[in-house]
């Protein structure tokens, strides 16, 4: 594959225009533009972002695109609104002094003006930066600041609370715009929803076109910032041709339908910064014309259920986490019927596993159809699970309702999914196979067939913006993006992930031992379990953090003193009365403590070498959380932070 990029240069000049000139497949200038990485493998011409949607209202011009929730009663739009919506966003983006190539950032939950914002922001010439809504004003700050934003979108007062503080420390920012609640009318140049999209009535249409006219598909259009477990997140760079060719192709390998044949619908509700939420919910609606339903704001602390039951959507994606937490409802749901409902539940699960086609019938037609109603998923075609790794246990239990859960594995470094499971493209554990159009290759693999995943495509993002080392760190010369993650890919071209290079624990014994395996056969064989965290690097022998699953503070999401259900009823099982943390840590609980150290005598007794084994665990006080600083906005272990705040308890463990 040496030759490559020559094969790129000749794919650029039979494209014609449509591209800005570029020498190089990277650049880390937001108003830089690359080589693609076109080949025989996806030939398709580039687009731009305004092109794409351009061809969506053109196909599905009268269909509904957006459905929000005013006053109790779903409000819907048709793709010609929508287009029209931002197309007069962008004008009032032009009148606010939006300059070409710096950023429009949105802080904020999901909703049509955050799509409206986005898309205008990028018909206006600007780059498009999401900025999660649990960000702190310094995080804040430093995500407006790198992307140069003109302008700050906000949700509601407490995101305008945070922007209000760093103000004075956003030299670009010249406007904030607040989509809910009443804006202060005493703020300098803060706009409500209503004015902002007025202000831009005197710009021309002429105008505007000139600037969408301008645009090319190898030019930045999107910054991704990753959460980034350690040091400062990285302004991700996409192109409109990233995004474009992305939301075509991944989707049709997921199997989603134009809405000429069949308009798909979603709910939208994980947070829209995030490369995976972004693909599915914002460019993959337009491309395919699906209607998207925008949940409540406080959809993750339990009303996520309520909207889908009203909606019944045709696909929905989830994080591991939020699989997690139907899961824990719906057993505990289970745990609560009667002797006979139970066991007709518990009947209906296995029979779903074996796959005995009359018994299944009855067994769906009886029982599983109304737990999968329970969720709101009777219309549910595709289920989508992505941005973190999902345990088997989880993925075994939703077969069992006959629901298959299909993994995408990707990065925001390249725009999202580059495998995917599908319908087919099926194996459990696997993560499916290399998306169509895209290649991968593994980097120094080892004698077991392992190595470091690495990936190319029309998908592979333009560069870390103003950070040339890190591009360079990730991008080779050749052009391949080298993800970090270990894993191994079977005869029948399946991607089976065995971890993270920076994850992989490095014994003082030289031994390499990958904590995600080990970690989900703790929680797998104990279910009071939330959170485990392997220890061991450099050190003489395995150590676990643990922590038990708790109830969430509703407002905060705080993790409470309480325990969860299913901590509380595993509890009871084992003849303990515990109902809080502090009823079990430091050993005061023995029939629990009895239960965690049986429970892990079981999973060493499966470790492959001695040196595998967990010598020592203790059980924290407090669950990890995305507030706590432990978990990222995904719900990712953040490694290297938890290492630093229980430094003193991981010490004491190898003390002695």
């Amino acid at each position: 594959l040496q030759n490559i990029p020559q094969e790129i240069n000749i794919a650029e000049d039979s494209a014609g225009t449509s591209l800005a000139p570029a020498h190089s497949l990277w650049t880390t200038d937001a108003g830089g533009s690359v080589l693609l990485r076109m080949d025989d493998g996806c030939p398709e011409k580039p687009v731009t972002v305004h092109q794409m949607f351009k061809t969506a209202v053109e196909r599905y011009g009268n269909m509904h695109a957006l459905a929000s929730k005013i006053n109790d009663k779903w409000e819907k739009i048709t793709f010609f609104e929508y287009y029209q919506l931002c197309r007069k966003a962008a004008k009032s983006f032009i009148k606010l002094g939006l300059e070409r190539f710096h950023g429009v950032a949105i802080l904020g939950f999901n909703s049509a003006e955050w799509f409206i914002s986005a898309i205008g922001a990028i018909m206006a010439g600007g780059i498009m930066t999401g900025i999660y809504a649990t960000n702190s004003p310094e995080a804040c700050q430093y995500v407006a600041s790198d992307s140069k934003a003109n302008v700050v979108v906000v949700e509601n007062q407490k995101q305008l609370d945070k922007i209000l503080q760093i103000r004075d420390s956003l030299p670009h920012l010249r406007a904030i715009v607040q989509y809910s609640g009443q804006a202060d009318e005493n703020i300098s140049n803060l706009y409500s929803w209503e004015h902002f999209m007025e202000l831009g009535v005197d710009v021309s249409d002429q105008n505007l076109d000139d600037i969408i006219d301008s645009q090319r598909a190898n030019q930045c259009c999107v910054l991704i910032y990753t959460s980034g477990t350690t040091g400062k997140p990285k302004g991700v760079m996409l192109s409109h041709d990233n995004i474009t060719w992305t939301a075509k192709n991944a989707s049709r390998a997921g199997d989603v339908q134009p809405a000429d044949t069949k308009q798909e619908s979603l709910v939208s509700y994980l947070p829209l910064s995030h490369v995976a939420a972004q693909m599915y919910d914002l460019w993959t609606g337009i491309q395919f014309g699906e209607l998207v339903y925008f949940a409540q704001p406080d959809a993750l602390k339990g009303s996520l259920v309520t909207t889908l039951r009203e909606v019944c959507p045709t696909s929905h994606m989830g994080v591991p986490r939020v699989w997690e937490k139907m899961m824990e409802k719906i057993k505990y749901a289970i745990s609560q019927c009667g002797y006979v409902k139970k066991k007709l539940a518990t009947w209906a699960m296995s029979v779903s596993l074996e796959g005995k086609p009359f018994l299944f019938f009855l067994a769906d037609s009886l029982v599983l159809q109304k737990l999968r109603a329970e969720l709101g998923f009777s219309c549910c075609q595709k289920f989508f699970s992505g941005a973190a790794p999902i345990s088997t246990e989880t993925m075994q239990f939703f077969l069992g309702l006959n629901i298959r859960l299909y993994e995408v594995y990707g990065m925001s470094e390249s725009t999202g999914p580059h495998f995917m499971s599908g319908a087919n493209a099926y194996k459990l554990p696997s993560c499916g196979k290399v998306v169509p159009g895209c290649r991968y290759k593994m980097a120094d693999v080892d004698s077991e067939g392992t190595g470091e995943i690495c990936f190319w495509g029309r998908n592979i993002f333009m560069g870390f913006l103003n950070m040339e080392d890190k591009t360079r760190e990730i991008l080779d010369e050749d052009g391949w993006l080298h993800s970090g993650d270990l894993g191994k890919i079977d005869e029948e071209g399946f991607l089976y992930i065995t971890g993270r290079i920076k994850e992989l624990i490095i014994t003082a014994g030289g031994e390499n031992v990958p904590p995600v395996p080990i970690e989900e056969a703790v929680k797998a064989e104990l279910p009071i379990i939330s959170n485990a965290m392997l220890i061991g690097d450099k050190r003489k022998f395995l150590s676990m953090l643990l922590t038990l699953k708790c109830c969430s503070n509703t407002e905060t999401m705080e993790p409470t003193e309480a325990l969860s259900l299913e901590a509380v009823e595993f509890c009871k099982q084992l003849g303990s009365h515990a109902t809080t943390v502090s009823d079990i840590v430091e050993g005061q609980d023995k029939e629990v403590y009895q239960a965690i150290k049986e429970g892990i005598e079981r999973v060493n007794a499966g470790a492959t070498s001695n040196a595998q084994r967990i010598q020592k665990w203790t059980v924290l006080r407090k669950d990890f959380s995305v507030s706590g600083g432990e978990l990222g906005p995904t719900m990712k272990l953040r490694r290297p932070v938890v290492l630093e705040m229980y430094h003193s308890v991981i010490e004491s463990l190898y003390r002695n």
